[in-house]
This record gives C-alpha cells, structure tokens and sequence, in this order.
C-alpha cells in the first residue's frame, strides 16, 4: 500500500535517546518501540548508539547491546518502515557500515560537522554502493555562516547525497534563523533538504514548522522528546501540528500517541524537561550531549556545570571532543583553587 506523503519523518528515539538511557537499550526495548512505530506508520526508523555505528567506548558510553545486534532486531519487526543507521567518520568504519547494510539497514546518516564534509565522500560513496539511501547530516549548523553551510551542503550533494540535512545539535538556533538557512539551501542544492532539531530553548517545534515552511521534506522527531539535552522535536506533536497545518506525514496520530505514552515513557529514566542545562546548552550554542559529562565533571571538581559548559561554547568545543570536558572542569577547577588562596 502506497501512503501519501508531504513531509518524511525520521523517528530518532532509539539513536538520540540512546543519550539520555545512557546506551543501556536492550534488544526487547528496542523491538517494542520499533513495532509501535512501524504500526503507527513512521517511515524511517534510526537505531544506533547515540554517537553512532561503533559509539560504544569509554569516552562515549559503552553500550549494554552491541549495535548490530540492535539494528538486526529493529530490522525483524520493522515491516514497510526502514531502519537507518547514524555514522561519524573517524568513529564509525566503512566496516561497521557494511556490516549494518547486511542486517537490513537502508539508510545510512553520515554526520559531520558542519565545516568538515569533506570527511563523509567514501562513508556516502559505499552508502550507494550498497543500496543505501544516502544522507549529509552537518552537525552544529549554528557555528558556520550561511555561505559556508550552503557550500559544505554542496560537497555532501556532489558526493553523493540524496538528502542534506542542516541539523540544530544545540538546540541554538531560532526561528528566523531556520529559515534563512533552510531556503539558502533548498535555492542552491537539487536534492531533498531535512532538519533535526534539539529542545534546549523550547523552539525545535517552531524551528521544525520553519523548516518545512521553507522547503525541507525530511524532519527528525522523537517520541515524548526522547533525545540528547531537552530532547529533540516532539514526534507525536509534529503529527498533530502537521495535520493541522495540512501537511500529510503518513503516520496515524493515535497511534504514535500511544506508542509515546505506553511504549516509550516507561523507558525514560526522567521526564524530559528544560533544565537550567539544558537552557545552558542552547543560549551557548553547545552540542547537546555535553549536558551529563559537564555535570558529571562539574560534581566531581565541584564546579557549576554551567560555568563548564560556558566555557566549552568559548573553546568551540563540539561533538567528538568529550574528553575535553574533564581537562576544562580541572582547570577550571585549579583556576578557581588559586583565586580563593
């Protein structure tokens, strides 16, 4: 059966709330979720580590089930909906991505940051190669000028891409920005555009409905905000706003209501909220899953976790950098040992 739709959600839950559980999914979470999805109509369905193919380590979080065995399973319940996979280079291998693709993956996300597309052509190539469908996700969006987002946009394109995604990770970005992104992109690129936002300033609803208004057909959403940092745009929201709105997503609301309410919350160690970090993390522009290590290495050298993470937006710190996040929480911490002497 064909389903008619306007825009193509991708359901994150189970790779960016891997965040927020700290990686410890098990193969029976995981297929419960990927069921309810898969009956609510969601198309495509992300299962990996929260930093993607081969993101279980030390300085990451080390996962409870290995990735495979996860994607292996969301694949045997996952009926018409696809499962796609997140890939950082530098993190994840063309290996581990082959290996995915013979479990059942169709997509793969290949992340960067927003001035580093230059790492993704073979990672994209071998996407292809493998039947894949391709996405750019440039990671970090806020930190790059529109003429330098639309230019490592291109390179995504040019490798291969079948859509580029702008992608919030701080949850920094407003309305208006959104949109001046998104239409610099939708004017100069031939492929679909998506956007991914984060909640930390309560605006990835508003900046998801921007997104679209202004040409892109691919958004990420998580169910009961399942995510790094305040979590990601609202799954079961943006079903019911896009209806309103006219906009046809394919999914049924009821059921990806249910899904959140009766599936997913029980899953949620907490209630996802707006905490003062999380707050932090968006008015500094700072990559959302920096929120448990900065206050984890703000507890351990007694150290405001804000004050980390202020200083973290000042260093440009971004993804793939947590181990920096203890080396600034010491020397902070002797800084601050120092003046009081």
């Amino acid at each position: 059966m064909t389903i008619e739709r306007d825009i193509q959600i991708t359901e994150v839950a189970l790779r960016d709330g891997s965040h927020a559980v700290r990686h410890q999914y098990t193969v029976e979470q995981v297929q419960d979720v990927t069921k309810g999805l898969a009956d609510a109509g969601v198309p495509y369905i992300e299962v990996t580590h929260g930093d993607g193919l081969a993101g279980s380590s030390l300085q990451y979080g080390l996962s409870k089930v290995d990735d495979i065995k996860l994607i292996e399973a969301a694949v045997d319940v996952a009926g018409d909906s696809k499962i796609a996979v997140l890939l950082l280079p530098g993190i994840g291998t063309i290996e581990d991505l082959k290996e995915a693709a013979s479990v059942g993956a169709k997509m793969v996300r290949v992340a960067t940051h927003v001035t580093e597309a230059d790492v993704a052509p073979q990672h994209i190539a071998m996407g292809k190669e493998l039947g894949m469908e391709a996405v750019g996700f440039l990671m970090m969006a806020h930190m790059a000028p529109i003429e330098k987002l639309v230019e490592q946009a291109k390179l995504m394109e040019s490798y291969g891409a079948d859509i580029v995604y702008m992608t919030d990770s701080a949850g920094y970005l407003l309305p208006e920005q959104v949109t001046e992104r998104i239409s610099a992109l939708r004017q100069e690129l031939q492929c679909e555009i998506g956007f991914h936002g984060h909640n930390n300033l309560s605006m990835a609803m508003a900046n998801s409905v921007a997104a679209i208004k202004a040409g892109a057909t691919r958004i990420d959403g998580s169910v009961r905000c399942f995510g790094a940092g305040a979590g990601n745009t609202q799954t079961e929201a943006l079903v019911a706003v896009c209806e309103r709105m006219g906009i046809k997503t394919g999914i049924d609301l009821y059921k990806i209501e249910d899904v959140a309410e009766e599936i997913v919350a029980p899953l949620l160690p907490v209630t996802p909220t707006i905490t003062r970090e999380a707050i932090t993390l968006g008015y500094a522009g700072v990559y959302s899953t920096f929120a448990y290590h900065a206050q984890r290495a703000g507890k351990q050298f007694g150290i405001d976790a804000r004050d980390i993470l202020i200083e973290l937006a000042k260093r440009q710190v971004v993804g793939g950098q947590e181990d920096m996040i203890i080396d600034v929480a010491a020397e902070m911490a002797r800084a601050k040992a120092v003046a009081s002497k």
